[in-house]
């Protein structure tokens, strides 16, 4: 069985085929980040055009490399996400579905960061995700693929989402997540002590105080009232050792704050086997917590390869492919894109 799966939730251009058994053979990727850099965020209807420009030939990129005619099923990103975005790919699989004459399915964006890590490896249910990403921070229970219990979300800023207003402050760039990682790797972690944001009694994710510890420490190194705006600092107000400071205290605090959580979850679970996918799942410093805690607790984690962190197509034909061989009583799906879809069982 050979799924394409298309991914157009934000600002990334994704299509790719993936074989129920040889895994994936291709993964066509355009990131937008140029696009969206001067804006420091990522605009909509910015990201809904370019998307629509690039849709077709990334598609056909995606089956040339497979060396396919017509896939078996196309599979296309239902939500969450922004619409503009996510009507693209939805117009475009129910088109290819028709031409083709095949199954076209919608699947939920965050189970493909779950599923990613399966493409190159076997992973154990029950599990434990952490999903962590721009938009997103959440710690599901996955029993199998389709059966899940979400156990905690973020309650403002996700972690990704953070990294980017922290950047911005710093005024060092969209986006924010690869340049902290990138100075904090000469920074003291140590140097300033930032809350964790444990939320003590529940597995949902705060990080809105922690951007706000980081703007009162500025704000007191410059001698200014604490509640002081600060849109961006320019580079000679601190020195760049006071910046790398900053960024891997900041760092540490989100990856201790993350782990903590994730692994208190596992414990309290008897949980052996850990996926961390999103975007953040990236972050370096996350990475090496995560591998050195969990060896720690003799717990499984999976982390995937940096190409398979962001959004792409193969996760999203991964999900689709175990869909359609449940053998379990299906129940009603809709394709209808959601931009704040949720988790859903299906099987």
């Amino acid at each position: 069985m050979k799924v394409l799966g298309i991914e157009t939730s934000c600002d990334e251009t994704s299509a790719a085929v993936v074989d129920q058994k040889r895994g994936i053979l291709s993964n066509v990727v355009i990131s937008q980040i140029p696009l969206h850099r001067p804006f420091q965020g990522v605009v909509p209807e910015l990201a809904s055009r370019a998307h629509f420009k690039k849709i077709a030939p990334v598609i056909e990129e995606a089956c040339l490399k497979a060396g396919i005619k017509r896939p078996d099923a196309v599979a296309f990103t239902q939500g969450p996400g922004l619409m503009g975005s996510l009507l693209v790919g939805r117009v475009a699989a129910e088109t290819l579905g028709r031409i083709w004459d095949c199954p076209v399915i919608g699947i939920n964006h965050l189970e493909g960061h779950i599923f990613a890590a399966e493409l190159e490896g076997k992973i154990r249910f029950p599990l434990l995700a952490l999903i962590v990403s721009g938009g997103h921070t959440d710690l599901v229970l996955v029993f199998k693929p389709g059966q899940y219990r979400v156990l905690g979300r973020t309650r403002d800023d996700a972690a990704g989402e953070c990294y980017d207003k922290v950047a911005k402050i710093l005024g060092l760039g969209y986006p924010g997540g690869p340049i902290i990682d990138r100075l904090a790797k000469t920074g003291d972690k140590n140097s300033i002590i930032f809350p964790r944001p444990y939320l003590e009694g529940t597995f949902d994710f705060s990080f809105s105080g922690l951007k706000t510890a980081l703007l009162y420490h500025i704000n007191k190194r410059l001698k200014r009232p604490m509640n002081a705006k600060i849109k961006s600092l320019k580079k000679p107000i601190l020195t760049p050792g006071e910046i790398s400071n900053i960024c891997a205290s900041f760092q540490e605090a989100v990856c201790e704050t993350l782990v903590h959580k994730t692994l208190d979850a596992a414990q309290k679970f008897k949980i052996r086997q850990i996926v961390v996918g999103g975007g953040v799942s990236a972050n370096s410093r996350l990475r090496e917590m995560f591998i050195e805690k969990c060896q720690n607790q003799q717990i499984a984690v999976s982390l995937s390869s940096l190409k398979l962190c962001t959004d792409n197509g193969a996760m999203i034909a991964q999900v689709a492919i175990h869909k359609l061989s449940s053998k379990t009583k299906k129940r009603a799906l809709t394709n209808k894109s959601d931009p704040a879809l949720p988790f859903k069982n299906w099987a």
